[in-house]
């Protein structure tokens, strides 16, 4: 009771603030469901309410997805760590400012180590016209990567950019098809994650996103721009998971349900079965950016899935060593604690608050304080 009764005060409050519009919450304390709950509104114009099935845009919730399906890959012995990406895209030659072209490895994708520029794929006027490279399909989106030039060399630093999107191109490639077809294989079939695809499974089910303005949030048109907490703007592209002929983004192009994330969080949690051998898993949740010093910010490292969490005083954030968190711009927040044995997958329909605004800590902490731990 307790753990509800601060949770429903968390989300209430940010409701009354008028922060978020609508949210689903799950959590899981070893392996027992002790919260489900649907807020506010899924169509708030409509007044249609939040439904726990609620389906939503993931964003970078995709990524995990995506880090998931090149584990197993690895498992199945389809690729090692320190494959080069030419070796599965010969023609992905991005450059140094100097004219070289070093090699980039599946594992600097993985950690964003890679050097990869993080400019944004696409203008807002590109995206208004419909001439994107997401709407050009897969060769368009690899080109404006490779064309831009890195970083940095490959493992000398930290950005956060397009490589899932490459390493959701290698795996399609892997299968000779689509991403989808690699993560259905290894991913989303065998953990029963009916819901989460590159479209909506259903779209009476699919919330109506929202984004962050002054007067409270307001309704995103088909492309949208919130100002970022962090500086600069995020802008969305909310057509795209209707158009069948888009390039299926590793980093951010999924939708799908807060029961079908938590599926792979509690899989990740428990030893990766039945996706990942227990090594693998381990692997996976540890501190691969050991070489980058708080590359996600202070206290934080960066694994597989998302930031590994260093110095939980230095980060302020409640999680034990080794806790792996991430989010999603269109207003979502996950924790995997390991040595907690806890799962929290938050998901709202506004963005940049459910993903990067005070109600992702409030929750965090309101689950942490109700469970003492």
């Amino acid at each position: 009771m307790a753990l509800e009764s601060a949770l429903d005060a968390a989300v209430k409050t940010a409701m009354d603030e008028k922060r978020i519009v609508g949210a689903v919450l799950l959590v899981r304390h070893k392996g027992e469901l002790l919260y489900e709950k649907a807020h506010g509104w899924l169509d708030r114009e409509s007044r249609l309410p939040m439904v726990p099935h609620a389906i939503f845009r993931l964003s970078s919730l995709t990524k995990p997805i995506v880090a998931a399906t090149i584990l197993a890959m690895k498992d199945h012995g389809l690729l090692r760590f320190d494959d080069p990406v030419t070796h599965f895209l010969p023609d992905f030659r991005p450059k140094l400012p100097d004219g070289s072209a070093p090699e980039i490895n599946i594992g600097q994708l993985l950690t964003h180590s890679s050097g990869l520029n993080n400019a944004p794929m696409a203008t807002p006027d590109e995206l208004r016209a419909g001439t994107s490279p997401w709407h050009r399909g897969t060769e368009a989106v690899l080109a404006r990567i490779a064309e831009r030039p890195l970083l940095f060399p490959p493992g000398a630093g930290w950005a956060y950019g397009p490589s899932i999107d490459v390493l959701g191109a290698i795996a399609g490639k892997l299968v000779d098809g689509q991403p989808q077809d690699a993560i259905l294989k290894y991913v989303l079939d065998p953990l029963g994650m009916i819901d989460t695809r590159f479209a909506v499974t259903d779209q009476l089910r699919l919330a109506v996103p929202y984004g962050d303005a002054p007067e409270g949030p307001e309704r995103m048109g088909d492309v949208h721009v919130v100002t970022a907490p962090w500086g600069g703007e995020a802008t969305y592209d909310t057509l795209r998971i209707f158009d069948a002929a888009t390039f299926q983004s590793g980093g951010g192009g999924m939708a799908g349900t807060a029961q079908d994330f938590m599926r792979l969080l509690e899989a990740l949690r428990t030893g990766g079965e039945p996706i990942l051998t227990p090594e693998t898993a381990a692997i996976g949740l540890a501190n691969n950016a050991t070489q980058l010093a708080q590359a996600a910010g202070p206290g934080w490292g960066f694994s597989y899935f998302g930031a590994w969490l260093d110095d939980p005083s230095l980060a302020n954030h409640p999680g034990k060593r080794g806790t792996n968190r991430w989010g999603g711009i269109y207003g979502h927040s996950w924790v995997l604690d390991p040595a907690s044995e806890l799962s929290i997958v938050s998901m709202t329909n506004t963005g940049l608050e459910g993903s990067d605004g005070r109600y992702r800590d409030d929750i965090c902490k309101a689950v942490y304080s109700a469970l003492d731990l």
